[in-house]
C-alpha cells in the first residue's frame, strides 16, 4: 500500500501500464517505422518512372533491295558482256567467210566516160563509169537508176542493193529498206532484167540471193561498206543532192548529169596532156568530151 494509506487506483495503473505500453511499442525496433508506415510512404512517395528501352530497328527491306538491284545489275552486265563476245565470236573477219559471193578485179582509178558502158555483170561491179556518181547517203530510189552513175558510187565505197521488182513483196522490201535507209554509203534501187530477186554489190563484189531475209545481206553489207582495202577511193563523198531530187534513169545520155558534183579528171587551160587521176576544182572541171564545166568537185 501507499505511504498514505490509499489503495492504488486500477484506472492510474492500467493507463500508466497502457502509456508505458505504448511509450515502450512506440520505442520498440531501434525506432523503425511500423510496417504499414513503411508501406505508405513507398505508395505514396514520389518515385522514378521505369525507362522504356526501344531496341534500333535495322532497315531489312531496304538491304533486301539494294542486294537485289546489285544482283540484278551484275546479272544485265554479265549478259551484255557475253552477247558482245558472242557478236565479236561471229564478226566476219574475211568476205571468203560469206558463201555464194562472187569476187572480180577491177583495176581502182578514175576511168569516166561520158557514154553509156556495156557492163559484163548486171548489175556491174566496177568499170568504167560517170564522173557524176549517184546520191548513195542511204538513199533508197524507186526507179532503175542509171549504171554508170551507181557504179561511181561504188567506187566511193558504197554498197548497192538492187532487186528485181516482179519478185520480192512489200514485205521484202522493208526488210531491204532497214539496210539502207539513212545508213551512209548505201543505197539501193529496182534493177531491170535482173536474173535473181536481189542482188548486192560492192566495188569487185557481187551476192545474188532469193530471199531479203537471207542473213548474209546484212554480213555483206556490214563488211564491205566503206572497207578500206576493197574500196578504191576511201572517204570519197557520197552526196550528189542534184541527183537525189532528179534521180537519172537506166539508160538516160550522161549530157543530164551537167551542173552534178563529180571527181572526173580535169582539163588544164594552157591545153597541156589530161592530168589522169587528179581531182577537179570548181569552175575547170570539164568532162572528156569537152563539155562545159560541171560544177564543184568531191574528193
Amino acid at each position: 500500500m501507499p505511504k498514505d494509506g490509499k489503495p492504488d487506483d486500477p484506472r492510474s495503473a492500467r493507463g500508466a501500464s497502457g502509456r508505458g505500453s505504448s511509450a515502450s511499442s512506440g520505442r520498440g525496433g531501434s525506432g523503425s517505422r511500423p510496417a504499414g508506415a513503411r508501406a505508405g510512404a513507398a505508395k505514396g512517395g514520389r518515385t522514378r518512372p521505369t525507362a522504356n528501352v526501344v531496341s534500333p530497328q535495322r532497315p531489312w527491306g531496304l538491304i533486301a533491295a539494294a542486294i537485289a538491284v546489285v544482283v540484278f545489275a551484275g546479272a544485265v552486265l554479265t549478259y551484255a558482256v557475253l552477247k558482245v563476245r558472242e557478236a565479236d565470236a561471229n564478226e566476219i573477219q574475211a568476205v571468203d567467210e560469206i558463201g555464194g559471193v562472187d569476187v572480180f578485179e577491177y583495176s581502182a582509178g578514175q576511168d569516166h566516160v561520158t557514154t553509156s558502158v556495156d557492163y559484163s555483170e548486171s548489175p556491174p561491179v566496177g568499170g568504167p563509169h560517170d564522173g557524176a556518181w549517184a546520191d548513195c547517203t542511204g538513199t533508197v530510189y524507186d526507179v532503175d537508176i542509171r549504171h554508170e552513175n551507181a557504179v561511181h558510187g561504188l567506187e566511193h565505197g558504197a554498197v548497192w542493193i538492187t532487186y528485181d521488182p516482179d519478185a520480192v513483196s512489200e514485205g521484202d522490201l522493208d526488210t531491204l529498206r532497214e539496210l539502207v535507209d539513212g545508213v551512209p554509203y548505201r543505197m539501193m534501187s529496182p534493177y531491170a532484167g535482173l536474173d535473181s530477186p536481189i542482188s548486192i554489190q560492192a566495188w569487185n563484189h557481187q551476192l545474188r540471193v532469193d530471199s531479203a531475209d537471207d542473213p548474209r545481206l546484212a554480213e555483206f553489207a556490214d563488211f564491205l561498206t566503206q572497207r578500206s582495202e576493197n574500196t578504191p577511193e576511201p572517204g570519197a563523198s557520197c552526196q550528189n543532192d542534184a541527183f537525189l531530187s532528179a534521180p537519172l534513169l537506166a539508160g538516160e545520155p550522161s549530157d543530164e548529169t551537167g551542173g552534178m558534183p563529180t571527181d572526173a579528171p580535169s582539163t588544164p587551160t594552157d591545153g597541156s596532156a589530161e592530168t589522169s587521176g587528179a581531182p577537179a576544182t570548181e569552175g575547170t572541171t570539164e568532162d572528156t568530151t569537152g563539155s562545159a564545166p560541171t560544177g564543184t568537185t568531191a574528193p
